[in-house]
């Protein structure tokens, strides 16, 4: 299997009214040598899509509401032909020069990568108790019921494999941000190579959250209890890079 290089690499960045962290978000990238981006938008209002276009990226209107749905959305898109694809968040809060460590973990035979803001050398600006609390509670059950070793659940900074999406993408069903936990415990079942590396998050630059604390954290669980309900794939045994 060849080296992934930087034109091998597709980014994913899902947006909505991200004006204000979206020109340093792409103007990153394009330092780190990344200038195949792929923009899926939830009809902002503001100059997201016209700041995205400008440094370059495809843009792609959102079809459905919530971060599973686009995601979904954009696994399946025609266009998405690297090798490889990272997820990256528009608010500014996961670093783009930290990719190369993810795309080196695919190097060594990694079909999925996750970012982890729990291993050593990592941290989270950006986690209150509440949802440090929920997030290892989560951990610690999904770890439990399908005998995995994550370090970390809710966290969007990934990679892929193209070949693993293909694998993925007919299976997943999350609309938001329980896709997340949805993609581990999907990629266990299917027995796709899940390695963690260690990632630093930041606290999202500029604007509010659209995450929830209680609604989503309930959106997990429920999507927890749906999987278990619905064993029948084989479990693999994650590695951690």
């Amino acid at each position: 299997m060849k080296k992934l290089g930087n034109s091998d690499v597709t980014v994913v960045i899902p947006t909505l009214n991200e004006e204000e962290n979206m020109a340093e978000v792409m103007r990153e990238l394009d330092l780190m040598g990344y200038n195949k981006i792929l923009v899926v938008d939830a009809d902002s209002t503001d100059r997201t899509v016209e700041i995205a276009k400008e440094y370059g990226a495809i843009v792609i209107p959102q079809k459905g509401r919530g971060k599973g749905s686009a995601l979904r959305q954009v696994f399946e898109h025609d266009g998405l032909d690297s090798d490889a694809i990272i997820t990256i968040d528009a608010d500014g809060s996961m670093k783009p020069e930290e990719i190369p460590r993810f795309i080196e973990a695919l190097d060594s035979g990694a079909d999925l990568v996750k970012g982890s803001r729990f291993l050593p050398s990592a941290y989270s600006e950006d986690m209150n108790l509440i949802r440090k609390i929920g997030n290892r509670f989560f951990l610690w059950l999904v770890n439990l019921l399908w005998s995995a070793n994550y370090t970390d659940l809710c966290y969007g900074f990934a990679a892929f494999r193209r070949d693993a999406l293909k694998k993925l993408c007919p299976d997943l069903k999350s609309t938001n941000f329980e896709i997340e936990t949805e993609i581990l415990i999907k990629a266990r079942k299917l027995g796709l190579k899940v390695a963690e590396v260690f990632s630093i998050e930041l606290r999202r630059r500029h604007g509010k959250s659209n995450l929830s604390v209680l609604r989503d954290g309930l959106r997990i669980l429920k999507a927890i209890i749906k999987e278990f309900t619905n064993r029948d794939k084989a479990d693999i045994t994650s590695t951690s890079v």
